[in-house]
């Protein structure tokens, strides 16, 4: 998103007061369920500490790990946050700030990246944070055999070094004018080295110390006395749980068992506003539904099939009746409308029957007849929306059979396997993030195993380059190639609708990931302790 960023014959110098003066559309205001801007309840000042917090997800498996190389779910995402400290960290506003890293300088090139470590930062097992955790850390998805999903975005890193205990220098293999941004990923915890290596036992410095973990069920952490935040980590203890199904969530707070629950059922989210006791919050962001197309598989394969498949799918339909209008229609493309490289030029794709039928007879076809993997795993009302498109395809000749998979293990077992399925990207705070991670030819986690050749150039090219107007030009056609030539169908950019009890408080709530940020553990409080 929008930076501010200082340009003279010097270095450039970025730090927590001065990087992202415009990156406010990063976080987009909290709204109640009436459609009003939510204030915060209460200010840092009166917050209280104490209490133990207990937060129903609709993720968790049995197969999670406390790898952050691993993290694909909210669970282990809240729950790496609660563990870590990472080296940069995005606030309510959408700004970004020093976390782990206290402040960061680069050259003019934006190759070369100085991060000063913050001083006084402990790790839960006793140990002073210093270069070596950091490096270590890092180099921990950068090995050879590294299966961490965040290899891709750490390949950019030519060499790491030490300069002192208290800074780390970053030399890139290209300039990425966006690079601080990267190291907020919700992989790239902190950890402590031992021997040289990173330490993924769940031993980091955040806010919260693991007490137990049962995978698939539930995690405990304990607040950890000596964080070096003042002003966070309210809680005594936390508790996440997790609650797949979405009746199951609901009873769950209702009756009092949890706090707050995600990914509300809106099919019947009108019922939970009329508890007094709750609040419905609602936050609009980078949030998407996706629905891959393995590129490499037949009928995939073929672009003009593609394009069927794009056109035979009714996106106001899926606004209206799947989101209740708790969001915003896609057009096969993951840059969101709030980003400052958004393509406001692009026309939206329309519900088309015919032009489906047009594409599939440009491919060869009379019909079309393809399996859907689908579960609600991926999203809420996953397998609603499957069978919505099911009846719009069906208008324009094509056959979709909806396959119902398992919530438990879906991610593992569905997503990045089967070769059309659903998915749910939370986004990323900037353009080159998100094409980076999912959209380039080399991306772990290019779940639609697409390669566009121009694409991938525009992408090296944009990353390094300074000039807004040029980046702006380049990242609009790189949504064009996306829309027009990619294998994610992108329906509707969903909303964050979370429900809360009364008694748990909190201000201004980030946009950049579910859950302020997945950091509702830390910025979270009771009413009363």
């Amino acid at each position: 998103m929008s930076k501010g960023r200082k340009r003279s014959n010097m270095a450039m110098t970025v730090n927590r007061r001065s990087i992202l003066k415009s990156a406010a559309a990063v976080g987009a205001l909290a709204v109640t369920s009436s459609g009003g801007i939510l204030p915060a309840i209460a200010q840092e000042s009166t917050s209280n500490k104490g209490g133990h917090f207990k937060l129903g997800v609709a993720a968790g498996a049995t197969s999670d790990s406390l790898d952050p190389g691993t993290y694909t779910n909210t669970f282990t995402e809240v729950l790496g946050k609660s563990l870590h400290g990472y080296l940069t960290e995005i606030d309510a506003d959408g700004k970004l700030t020093g976390e782990v890293a206290e402040s960061w300088e680069a050259s003019k090139d934006a190759k070369t990246w100085t991060f000063k470590l913050r001083q006084g930062v402990e790790f839960h097992n006793g140990k002073s944070l210093d270069a070596d955790d950091v490096i270590a850390s890092i180099n921990y998805h950068r090995r050879e055999e590294s299966k961490s999903a965040a290899k891709s975005i750490v390949e950019a890193i030519d060499d790491i070094r030490a300069d002192g205990p208290g800074a780390v220098v970053i030399s890139l293999k290209n300039g990425n004018a966006d690079f601080p941004y990267i190291l907020e990923d919700f992989h790239l915890a902190i950890v402590p080295a031992k021997d040289g290596k990173a330490d993924i036992s769940g031993v980091g410095a955040g806010g919260y110390v693991l007490e137990n973990i049962d995978y698939g069920v539930k995690g405990t952490a304990k607040r950890f006395a000596n964080y070096w935040k003042t002003n966070a980590a309210w809680f005594d203890s936390i508790e996440l749980l997790s609650i797949q199904d979405a009746t199951a969530r609901t009873n769950a707070l209702t009756t009092g068992q949890i706090h707050v629950m995600e990914r509300c059922d809106l099919k019947t989210v009108h019922l939970l506003e009329r508890n007094k006791g709750l609040e419905i919050v609602s936050v609009g962001g980078t949030q998407h539904y996706t629905m891959p197309m393995h590129c490499d598989v037949s009928p995939f394969d073929n672009l003009d099939v593609r394009l069927a498949l794009k056109y035979a799918i009714d996106r106001k339909q899926l606004l209206d009746t799947l989101l209740r209008g708790y969001g915003q229609l896609g057009n096969d493309h993951p840059i969101a409308s709030t980003n400052r490289f958004f393509n406001k030029n692009l026309p939206q794709r329309e519900y088309d029957p015919e032009k489906a039928k047009f594409h599939l007879k440009k491919a060869g076809l009379a019909d079309l007849k393809v399996s859907l993997s689908a579960s609600d795993a991926a999203f809420p009302g996953g397998v609603d929306a499957a069978v919505i498109y099911q009846q719009n395809a069906a208008k324009a000749g094509i056959t979709i059979n909806v396959v119902r998979e398992p919530s438990d293990g879906y991610w593992n077992a569905v997503w990045l396997k089967k070769p059309f399925c659903l998915s749910q990207w939370a986004g990323r705070p900037t353009a080159d993030w998100m094409f980076s991670q999912v959209y380039a030819a080399d991306a772990a986690w290019n779940d639609s195993h697409w390669k566009n050749a121009r694409f991938n150039e525009l992408l090296l090219s944009a990353r390094s380059e300074l000039d807004d107007a040029k980046r702006l030009e380049m990242y609009s056609e790189m949504q064009t190639l996306c829309s027009d030539d990619g294998g994610a169908i992108i329906p509707v950019f969903a909303n964050y609708v979370s429900a809360l009890s009364r008694k748990v408080r909190h201000s201004k709530i980030a946009s950049n990931w579910d859950l302020d940020g997945f950091r509702c553990t830390e910025r979270w409080w009771f009413a009363e302790a």
